[in-house]
């Protein structure tokens, strides 16, 4: 007889509760996704990052920007190698802002593209990552603050501007031809590198006068507009993640998924992913204990069982009761045969120890155990009552 489905408990949660739980904490997730991408969205046009022209920010470059197109140089922003490479006309200056942030086939490649160029190339905080192969004979000492410092030099730029916020890597140089200006503790903080033809290499230490903040301080916006504003045509590059080398771009790196991914996104899940746990130890059901609860009302074992079989008479399950009844007479007859409990329910295993306790008579064991369902209730009854009398032959025997 095949066991009925087994129904909801009184403490599972329906559809509707489990909603009512969760819909505050689904609102603020989409409020505070919306709010980002509605931020994300208003600003993106404004923010573009440290030394950008098209950037707003106090540590953006906007300002300078606009100052030299207003002059009538032309500014170009390049985010890959290919784009500054391209800039080598004695008419281009090319702007390097992260030259550090190369590699050593880019910084190759790069100079390459220098060595042959008639363009200016300025370097913004270039140190000893990068100075061995853009700028060979430069080293670098201990960086310097940043502070107004003054000329010292004969570099038409340099003394029109005056003093300016210079600092950050101070150069050692063997080029005799070098002019070198703004001396932080005996070192210049800009050197002037020529090169062939109309070609040179400008170095500035420090990137802080380029920033919209300082800009209109001291002589910067003068410094910085005869430094980029020398040709007509300006390429400021931006060193970015998408910036491939040419020579990599065939061979396989080995890099995988996680690798591309920057560092702050990885904190960022990891963050969350903690706050998620938090959120479940704080919401999870505490187990303590079991507490007895007084009940409203006793009610007794016999009163339980009238009323189960008054359940059992109306729903006319007769085979439903007569089941309960073999199997609570075998269960309880087994001990007494010396059958295991787990086998009381094996006919191949009880039938013979009841037999060898008490030989069938008028009725056959088999069939007052394990028989067929009464017809009716005078039947079911009658089973009952057979019941009763084998189980306490057996106990008397």
């Amino acid at each position: 007889m095949s066991r009925p489905a087994t129904s909801a408990t009184s403490t599972s949660l329906t559809p509707r509760q489990i909603w009512a739980r969760a819909r505050g904490a689904l609102l603020l997730g989409a409020l505070i996704l919306i709010g980002g991408i509605v931020l994300a969205t208003m600003h993106s046009s404004e923010h573009h990052g440290r030394l950008d022209p098209r950037s707003a920010d106090p540590h953006g470059s906007r300002a300078l920007a606009e100052l030299l197109k207003a002059q009538g140089v032309s500014v170009e922003v390049t985010t890959t190698l290919a784009g500054a490479t391209a800039a080598t006309g004695a008419d281009t200056t090319l702007l390097v802002t992260a030259p550090d942030l190369l590699s050593d086939a880019q910084q190759s490649t790069l100079y390459g593209a220098m060595k042959g160029s008639a363009a200016r190339t300025v370097l913004l905080g270039a140190g000893t990552p990068s100075l061995g192969t853009l700028v060979p004979g430069l080293t670098t000492s201990d960086d310097a603050p940043v502070a107004a410092l003054e000329p010292a030099c004969t570099l038409t730029a340099a003394t029109r501007a005056g003093s300016v916020d210079l600092g950050g890597e101070r150069y050692v140089t063997d080029h005799t031809t070098a002019d070198s200006c703004y001396y932080a503790d005996g070192l210049p903080t800009l050197v002037r590198v020529p090169g062939q033809g109309t070609a040179d290499t400008v170095l500035l230490g420090s990137p802080e006068l380029l920033s919209n903040k300082r800009l209109d301080q001291q002589g910067n916006a003068s410094l910085a507009m005869q430094l980029l504003g020398s040709r007509p045509h300006l390429v400021w590059y931006l060193p970015s993640l998408t910036d491939v080398p040419a020579d990599a771009e065939s061979e396989d790196t080995g890099t995988g998924f996680l690798d591309l991914i920057p560092s702050g996104w990885l904190w960022g899940t990891l963050q969350l992913a903690v706050a998620a746990l938090l959120a479940a130890v704080w919401r999870a059901r505490r187990l303590g204990p079991l507490v007895a609860e007084r009940l409203p009302v006793a009610v007794r074992a016999s009163e339980a069982t009238e009323g189960r079989a008054r359940l059992y008479r109306k729903a006319d399950a007769r085979d439903r009761a007569a089941t309960v009844l073999r199997s609570a007479t075998r269960t309880r007859l087994a001990p007494l045969l010396g059958v295991p409990v787990q086998d009381a329910h094996a006919a191949e295993l009880l039938l013979p120890a009841l037999s060898a306790r008490v030989p069938a008579t008028a009725v056959d064991h088999r069939d007052l155990l394990f028989g067929a369902a009464p017809a009716d209730d005078t039947a079911l009854i009658r089973l009952a009552d057979q019941l009763d009398a084998l189980e306490r032959e057996v106990r008397t025997s």
